[in-house]
């Protein structure tokens, strides 16, 4: 199984492993990292599973949809190598890959 690294705001890693197909958001929920809120469970509509994907895997995620876009517009502290976990799917080609969570999750 690919696994995936969060790094919190505070530092905090946790290293969980991934089912192929499941979202990043999925992977964090179950893997107990705090700094994901994900209120809308997945569905794209509110920011709060906002992460920043680590330079060397960011052309492997994917270009981030106009929908992401626009929900990114309500997040905190966004950057260029900001996503939301709800949208990126695992797969064996994501194994390693490493996101930090911003400070705060909120609109």
């Amino acid at each position: 199984m690919p696994k995936i690294t969060f790094i919190e705001h505070d530092g905090t890693v946790h290293d969980v492993e991934a089912e192929p197909g499941e979202t990043v958001m999925e992977a964090a929920m179950r893997g107990s990292v705090a700094g994901i809120v994900a209120e809308c469970g997945g569905s794209c509509t509110c920011a709060t599973c906002h992460i920043y994907v680590d330079d060397a895997w960011i052309s492997k995620t994917g270009e981030r949809s106009l929908e992401e876009d626009e929900q990114l517009d309500n997040a905190y502290d966004v950057r260029a190598n900001s996503r939301l976990s709800c949208q990126i799917k695992m797969s064996d080609e994501l194994d390693g890959l490493t996101v930090r969570t911003p400070s705060y999750q909120g609109r």
